[in-house]
C-alpha cells in the first residue's frame, strides 16, 4: 500500500492526514516514482485553509506539484525512462505521498550534485522566478530589486539574474543577509526606512523588482523604484496588481499565465538542473520533514519566514 497526505475539508494544517492507498499503476505514458523528497510550497497551505479560493471539495484532495525519487514502474509507450532512474518531478499531482504517478514529460534527470531533497526543492520556486525575470525582461546591467530575497523563489531569482548579468539587491532580515551575499546580492533590511536604503544602494536607480514577500512596504516601495509600474511585479498578492499597475503570475492575479509564461516555468527545471551541474546554482533545503510530520511541515511553511525551502521525506 502507498501513503499519501490529503484533506476532506479546508482549515488548519491539522485537517491534513496520511492514509493508505492501493498502489498507484502507471497508465500510457505516465511513470510511477518512489517518492524520496517531496517540496512543500506556499500555494499548497493556501488553498488548503481555504484562503486562495479553489472548487469545492468533492474528495479528498491531495497537495503537492515538486518532488524526486526512484522510478519504479513505467506505463506503455514510455520511452527514455527505466525502472532505478533518478528524476525530479515538477507540475505533477498528489507528490506528498510514498509513490506518485507522474506524466513522463514531467520528469528530468536529476543531477548526481544533488540529494533527493534538493531536487524536490527545485520545481515551483525556479519555475516561478524564470519566468518572472522573463516577463519583467531582466537583462545583463539591469538593476534588479527582490523583495523576499532569501526564501525559494527569490533565492532562484537571485541566482538567475546574476547569471543574466544582473547586478540584484535583496531585501531580507539581517539574519538572512550573509546568504544572500553568497548568492551574488546586496542585502537589505525590511523595516522604516527600507525605500531610502535601497536608494542609497542605487543612486542610478532601479531597472526592475520582483517582490516575492507580498507586504505592503515592499510593494510601496516596488511602485516606487520603477519608472514604469509595468517594470515592477508580484508573485504574492496579484490580486493588487491591477490598481497599482504591476505585472502579477499567479499569487491570485486575475488573469492567467500565457502559454508562453507556462512554457518558461516547465523549461526552468532541466535548465536549472543543468546549471546545478555545472555548479553555478545552489539550493538551501531549511528543513526536512518526515511524511507523518506533515502538520509540522505546513504550520512551518504558513509561518512564512522560511529560508530556503522545506521538504518532506517520505
Amino acid at each position: 500500500m502507498a501513503r499519501v497526505v490529503q484533506y476532506a475539508e479546508t482549515g488548519p494544517a491539522e485537517v491534513l492526514e496520511v492514509v493508505e492507498v492501493p498502489d498507484p499503476v502507471p497508465g500510457p505514458d505516465e511513470v510511477l516514482v518512489e517518492v524520496r523528497a517531496a517540496g512543500v510550497n506556499p500555494i499548497e497551505w493556501k488553498v488548503r485553509s481555504g484562503q486562495r479560493p479553489s472548487p469545492p471539495i468533492t474528495e479528498p484532495r491531495r497537495l503537492g506539484s515538486d518532488g524526486a525519487g526512484v522510478v519504479a514502474a513505467v506505463g506503455e509507450g514510455v520511452d527514455g525512462w527505466r525502472v532505478g532512474d533518478e528524476v525530479i518531478v515538477s507540475g505533477a499531482s498528489g507528490t506528498y505521498a510514498t509513490h506518485v504517478v507522474v506524466p513522463r514529460q514531467n520528469l528530468t534527470a536529476k543531477p548526481a550534485t544533488l540529494d533527493f531533497a534538493q531536487a524536490a526543492a527545485l520545481g515551483t520556486p525556479v519555475g516561478t522566478a524564470r519566468q518572472a525575470l522573463a516577463s519583467l525582461d531582466v537583462r545583463r546591467g539591469h538593476v534588479l530589486v527582490v523583495h523576499g530575497g532569501s526564501g525559494g523563489v527569490g533565492q532562484a531569482a537571485v541566482q538567475l539574474a546574476r547569471h543574466l548579468g544582473a547586478r540584484v539587491i535583496a531585501t531580507a532580515s539581517p539574519a538572512n543577509h550573509d546568504r544572500l551575499r553568497e548568492l551574488g546580492a546586496e542585502p537589505v533590511a525590511y523595516g522604516d526606512g527600507l525605500l531610502d536604503r535601497i536608494r542609497e544602494l542605487a543612486p542610478e536607480g532601479v531597472d526592475r523588482v520582483l517582490d516575492a514577500a507580498g507586504t505592503d512596504e515592499a510593494l510601496a516601495a516596488s511602485v516606487a523604484l520603477v519608472e514604469d509600474p509595468q517594470h515592477a511585479g508580484t508573485i504574492v498578492v496579484g490580486a493588487k496588481a491591477p490598481e497599482l499597475g504591476i505585472q502579477a503570475w499567479s499569487g491570485g492575479a486575475p488573469w492567467p499565465l500565457t502559454p508562453e509564461q507556462v512554457r518558461l516555468r516547465e523549461d526552468a527545471i532541466p535548465v536549472v538542473a543543468d546549471l546545478v551541474a555545472r555548479g553555478v546554482f545552489e539550493v538551501e533545503v531549511s528543513r526536512r520533514f518526515a511524511l507523518d510530520d506533515v502538520v509540522a511541515a505546513a504550520k512551518e511553511s504558513e509561518a512564512g519566514h522560511t529560508r530556503g525551502k522545506i521538504v518532506l521525506l517520505p
